[in-house]
């Protein structure tokens, strides 16, 4: 008995002359390795999308390609080999242009500032890349952060209102970057780190620090963009800080974007 092939459906022609710019595949949880500076490697799962342009006269794009690329790297989801999973879908689609996002949790330990208590503290990371005539790579780090409004110390006979606050980092480097450095350099920025474990000393002196060292959000974009351009390498940033206002009904944002070539 013979058996007769399936029709490809999407390799299939379309009259409408609409180029698509990106389809693909989204929020594949997916298992990745990490780079980390300390122990070498971290495993860690991440949220993949893939895309690829469809010429107008394409109906559609095999699907399972993309989850076939993606399980020929396992485990190898890096910096280093991104441009090449890139270089696969562009072949294996025929594609112009390539985009793949990979974003996960990142864990590194950090011991409180007075005990040394240990815990565990989660930043959000994100790989984008896409390939086109020329590739471009993007690494983006959320990293949690404490601030105190110098205008609330200055007029107020008792203590300050403070919040915590999110600044979101995208990058663009030659070489190697470690998350781990980035992680400083916005830290280093706030009126304080944000930390997992704090015991009573070390509430007391994150407080006392944060009345000492207070931060618009206004400083803590521009003290970022000056602390991210003593890291070697770096080329181009974007910096957003929004503090969720603890007396207000709103966040206060502030947003640079600075080219250091």
């Amino acid at each position: 008995m013979s058996k007769k092939p399936l029709k490809d459906v999407q390799a299939g022609p379309d009259s409408r002359k609409v180029a698509i710019d990106k389809v693909g595949v989204k929020d594949i949880r997916y298992p990745i390795v990490v780079l980390d500076r300390k122990n070498k490697f971290q495993h860690t799962v991440a949220s993949v999308n893939m895309y690829v342009d469809l010429p107008h006269h394409f109906k559609g794009t095999h699907m399972s390609r993309f989850i076939e690329i993606l399980n020929e790297h396992r485990g190898e989801i890096t910096v280093k080999n991104f441009p090449l999973i890139l270089k696969k879908m562009k072949k294996r689609f025929g594609a112009g242009k390539a985009h793949l996002e990979v974003e996960f949790p990142y864990f590194m330990e950090k011991p409180a500032p007075v005990s040394g208590s240990k815990g565990l503290m989660e930043y959000v990371c994100r790989f984008s890349g896409a390939l086109g005539e020329r590739m471009d790579f993007m690494l983006e780090v959320r990293v949690p952060v404490l601030t105190l409004c110098p205008c609330s110390k200055e007029i107020s006979r008792r203590g300050a209102h403070n919040q915590r606050g999110m600044v979101s980092v995208a990058l663009r480097f030659k070489g190697f970057v470690w998350i781990e450095d980035i992680i400083g350099a916005v830290e280093s920025s706030a009126s304080s780190p944000v930390y997992s474990i704090l015991k009573r000393t070390d509430e007391k002196y994150v407080t006392e620090s944060a009345y000492d060292n207070p931060m618009f959000v206004e400083d803590v974009v521009r003290d970022v963009a000056l602390n991210l351009g003593k890291l070697k390498g770096i080329t181009w940033a974007r910096i957003e800080a929004e503090n969720m206002e603890s007396i207000h009904n709103h966040s206060a944002y502030a947003y640079v974007e600075r080219d250091y070539r």
